[in-house]
């Protein structure tokens, strides 16, 4: 399986840096489904860049996943 650049290089990513649901799920080591539950929960927040990209700042998924984020 080809990985996603942005999954090899996530550690170095600057915190405003924008990934994919893919790649997060990959990162969290969760399913698409799954990532998509925490972010219907709340407890993944995304940002629209047009109608049909749906990213998470790298500072996000860093903070959620120390356990830093409220949920």
């Amino acid at each position: 399986m080809k990985l996603n650049p942005s999954v090899i290089q996530a550690d170095h990513l600057p915190d405003t840096a924008h990934l994919r649901p893919k790649a997060c799920a990959l990162l969290l080591g969760v399913s698409i489904a799954t990532f998509w539950r925490l972010v219907s929960s709340g407890k993944l927040k995304t940002h629209k860049l047009t109608e049909r990209t749906t990213t998470v700042r790298a500072g996000d998924l860093r903070a959620f996943m120390a356990g830093k984020v409220d949920g």
